[in-house]
């Protein structure tokens, strides 16, 4: 079990492997709801096979090599990402960014819990012809958070480990449903489509890149235990290849799917609506695939909000300040699963506000990060007055300023299921492109504003510290 919490790796310790990183956003990406998310964009934006193949490609690009450069502080400063945050917004400034994506976290361990709670069903249904009521329903629930709860409780190894056995699963996985594809569908219906406007296509990939931001703040988590002399590049290319080479084929298989049956884009339970579609012997490994990525997302998740969550003041071991997020996933799992409907648009909503709240953090960390900033080992874990990030008050108000305006602005292009900005409407907005107005303005008004000063002892950004990629 791995024991260590938001204190930084020393030097003897960081014995990681950059090509681990590539089974690790492998992993983080096994999950149907792409499936769901691919036959959204035939369904909703109505484009054809090879503009879903282009938005498949350019999503996770841009949302995971957003991932990778962060990911890259983790292997200069050795802490998780949201203590690292510690030194650019100052030890009480870091707690506004921090609790909103603590709270954004947990919906997003929600979905991935109710997700893998329907695959959980399914197999029981297709195996033993057992049918859910509440109390199955609840009792699946606890299975599923329960074994998400163990890997991450574990550590990195059992995470790592974990990632690896799935990416070797899911290529199985893959070959066979692309064989049943394959000799299945009309490909005349499916390359004979007609083109989708060039708007859908971007709207399609401002949809996509917002699971993938979610994972930003993330990074340096499971980066810290990579020695310094770890190649930024190599980080970069491991994390977005990871990712790519599981969102382009699910995606791709969402498209070919929802178009002889497009009710998988509007199903309230993509999982069972996916299985009804594959052969009993398919459908059955399918979703035990479904189960065992969902798990590993679930846990990959907690792991990184137990993080989150000490940096908040939770005086508590990590193993156990995992176990809060897993107990307020199982909870708002619940609830959801018992008062859901139209399953799909929620997920979309959930994601586009889900990018912007990320996004803001993103502009001001990334723009720091360019700006050359090391980080001081003692002073990301002292939280008193006398520490060098304690900066004014215990805010750099100057990063916490741009943080807030990129905020609110994101939130006023975006127009979702439960809110709309005033700006909704405009191209931005209609664009689903809130989440890079967010990082566009959060980037440029912290660039501007002048930067905090470190206390004597601190890494002053920008000074004798380069930024090395």
């Amino acid at each position: 079990m791995e024991t260590r919490g938001l204190e930084p790796v020393p030097d003897s310790e960081r014995t990681g492997r950059v090509r681990t990183l590539f089974a690790t956003w492998a992993g983080a990406n096994l999950t149907v709801l792409l499936l769901t998310m691919g036959a959204g964009l035939i369904v909703f934006n109505g484009l054809n096979f090879w503009q879903v193949l282009t938005v498949a490609i350019v999503a996770p690009v841009i949302s995971f090599g957003l991932v990778g450069l962060v990911s890259v502080a983790g292997r200069e400063g050795g802490a998780p990402g949201m203590a690292l945050s510690r030194a650019v917004f100052g030890q009480r400034g870091n707690l506004l960014p921090g609790a909103l994506i603590w709270i954004a976290r947990w919906g997003w361990e929600t979905v991935n819990a109710v997700t893998g709670t329907y695959a959980l069903l399914a197999v029981l249904n297709l195996l033993f012809s057992i049918t859910g009521g509440s109390t199955l329903i609840i009792v699946t629930l606890v299975s599923f958070v329960g074994s998400s709860f163990l890997v991450s409780g574990l550590g990195m190894r059992a995470v790592r480990a974990c990632c690896i056995w799935s990416m070797y699963l899911f290529a199985c996985f893959s070959v066979l449903v692309l064989i049943h594809l394959i000799g299945r569908t009309d490909w005349h219906d499916v390359l004979d489509r007609p083109t989708g406007s060039t708007a859908m296509v971007i709207t399609g990939v401002g949809t996509l890149v917002g699971g993938g931001i979610s994972w930003v703040p993330a990074g340096p988590d499971f980066a810290r235990y990579l020695p310094r002399t770890a190649s930024g590049a190599a980080v970069v290319g491991a994390t977005v290849s990871g990712a790519g080479v599981v969102c382009l084929p699910l995606a791709l298989m969402g498209a070919v799917m929802a178009i002889a049956t497009p009710g998988l884009a509007v199903t309230h339970d993509p999982v069972s609506f996916i299985g009804a579609l594959l052969p009993g012997w398919l459908a059955v490994p399918y979703l035990l695939m479904a189960v065992i990525g969902m798990v590993l997302i679930n846990a990959m998740s907690l792991y990184s909000g137990g993080f989150t969550a000490q940096t908040l003041g939770f005086g508590i071991p990590r193993a156990w300040a995992v176990g809060v997020n897993a107990g307020i996933s199982l909870l708002l799992g619940a609830l959801l699963m018992m008062t859901t409907a139209g399953f799909t648009n929620s997920f979309v909503s959930f994601l586009t506000l889900l990018a912007v709240t990320f996004s803001a953090w993103i502009g001001v960390f990334g723009v720091d990060r360019l700006r050359g900033r090391s980080y001081d080992p003692a002073a990301l874990l002292d939280t008193t007055p006398s520490g060098a990030y304690w900066y004014t008050g215990g805010f750099a108000v100057t990063a916490v300023t741009a943080w807030l305006v990129g905020l609110v602005v994101g939130l006023l292009f975006t127009g979702v299921r439960w809110f709309s900005g005033p700006f909704a409407d405009t191209w931005i907005g209609r664009h689903g492109l809130g989440w890079a107005a967010t990082i566009a303005v959060s980037a440029a008004l912290y660039a501007i504003l002048p930067r905090p000063a470190v206390r004597k002892g601190g890494s002053e950004p920008g000074g004798d510290a380069p930024l090395h990629f």
